[in-house]
């Protein structure tokens, strides 16, 4: 089936179970509707008008409703739930996984949180408390209890009966994990081993004891990266005394890295969280900081060129290359910038080591700027037939990048160092602080060497 003739199809059954909602025709809606996947069921759900979506809370069950949910993301769920009958929308998330329910409730107040759990059901809703303790972005918060655990005296038939009983509300069943009497863990098995042992052995015998865990409190960015590198599906979480607590799966890493990819790059430009303003007044009030601070940075680099001025006036075609060399001065910088950022989030860099990579970049700054000044040089003296001013040109651009792309690298390591986010050394940031050293450079030697520039 070619791609256009299936999304024709696509667009029939839309238009068919529009029609059955709107008709009434509950039995021919629930057919069609629930032989969606649930990615498709969501995209189908939150395309409608409100006044659709009420009458399909009332063709769904709210275990139907929780794995529509769950593909909704959080910061688009607000109108959705309020919308809802209180104790319909508090059976959504008593359905919905643990750790599903808490993203869904940490983007609510205080008081709509107490509403919710007080009407929710009692299991459902301790479940939900405990996790809502854990500090936000850490293991503790993103972790499910939702997992089959079995003993190390049972036997293999053991274990199957209770993977059956226990596996319709666990998250997954493709890592048993095993404890001892004390309730520590102490052993890992695949469902793969399960299934081949023999079932008169006993769990102790054929359970990996080689258990790669994470403590409750964990950065969840540290956690992805362990997920990441030992490709794992499911993570344990444990507490100081390697008490199992829950587990961390794959799909809740992938929400994790976007997360973070979005962060970060938000705190590249300098605009950290701008995603959930909703008024341009917010988000001129979240901007502003930042921009207060470049200011006084750009004044700075006016000051300098003030200082100058003596300089300028004698040769007022200095003036003329000013944007340049600021402009290659920021670019080189954040290009540098980002390869630190990078290497910091995704712990290359401590392989690679601090000083390998400052030595890289300084390398990097002497080829491109080597290259471009001696282009710059040609190019200058070509249009303007003056080749002391093209050199004065080529050698401060080169001096710049070989700066600027160290400089670039050098601030978010020491950032890191000082245990700030080094993400914050944006690029505006860098960009500023690279035109200060580029006119310093440029106008130094310029009144250095202004004899020759004056022939």
């Amino acid at each position: 089936m070619d791609r256009t003739h299936e999304q024709e199809e696509i667009v029939q059954m839309w238009e068919r179970m529009e029609t059955a909602i709107q008709l009434g025709k509950i039995d021919q809606f629930r057919a069609e509707f629930l032989e969606l996947h649930p990615y498709d069921q969501a995209t189908f759900f939150k395309e409608q008008a409100k006044e659709i979506r009420l009458k399909i809370y009332t063709y769904l069950s709210p275990e139907e409703m929780a794995e529509i949910i769950e593909n909704i993301g959080v910061d688009e769920l607000d109108p959705i739930l309020t919308e809802m009958e209180p104790r319909f929308a508090s059976q959504i998330l008593g359905e919905m996984s643990t750790d599903d329910a808490v993203d869904v409730l940490n983007t609510m107040d205080q008081n709509e949180v107490a509403s919710f759990l007080t009407i929710m059901d009692k299991d459902a809703a301790s479940e939900i408390k405990d996790l809502l303790h854990y500090e936000e972005k850490t293991a503790g918060s993103i972790m499910t209890t939702e997992f089959v655990v079995v003993n190390t005296g049972m036997t293999v038939r053991d274990a199957m009966v209770h993977l059956r009983k226990e596996a319709p509300d666990a998250e997954t069943i493709y890592y048993v994990y095993v404890v001892n009497q004390e309730k520590h863990l102490v052993g890992v098995i695949s469902l793969r081993d399960l299934i081949i042992s023999e079932e008169d052995w006993f769990i102790s015998d054929i359970m990996s004891d080689r258990i790669v865990s994470v403590p409750v409190g964990e950065n969840q960015e540290d956690v992805a990266k362990m997920v990441r590198d030992y490709d794992f599906l499911a993570l344990p979480v444990v507490d100081f005394q390697n008490h199992l607590l829950g587990i961390i799966t794959v799909d809740d890493i992938m929400d994790v890295m976007e997360e973070e990819a979005s962060e970060d790059y938000s705190k590249f430009a300098a605009v950290a969280d701008m995603e959930k303003d909703l008024n341009a007044f917010s988000a001129a009030k979240k901007r502003l900081p930042w921009l207060i601070i470049l200011l006084f940075l750009g004044m700075l680099t006016a000051s300098l060129i003030g200082r100058f001025e003596d300089t300028i006036n004698q040769v007022a075609l200095l003036a003329v290359f000013i944007p340049l060399i600021a402009g290659m001065a920021g670019n080189t910088g954040t290009q540098s910038l980002a390869i630190a950022v990078r290497g910091i989030a995704t712990g290359e860099i401590e392989k690679e080591g601090k000083v390998k990579l400052l030595i890289r970049e300084a390398g990097t700054g002497l080829i491109t700027g080597t290259c471009c000044g001696f282009l710059i040089t040609i190019i200058i003296y070509l249009w303007k037939g003056h080749f002391f001013l093209g050199l004065l040109v080529g050698i401060s651009i080169m001096f710049t990048l070989i700066v600027a792309t160290v400089a670039g690298a050098i601030i978010p390591l020491l950032m890191h160092k000082m245990k700030v986010d080094p993400a914050v050394a944006s690029g505006p940031f860098i960009t500023t602080i690279n035109d200060l050293i580029s006119v310093l450079i440029y106008f130094g030697m310029a009144t250095i060497f202004m004899e020759l520039l004056l022939h």
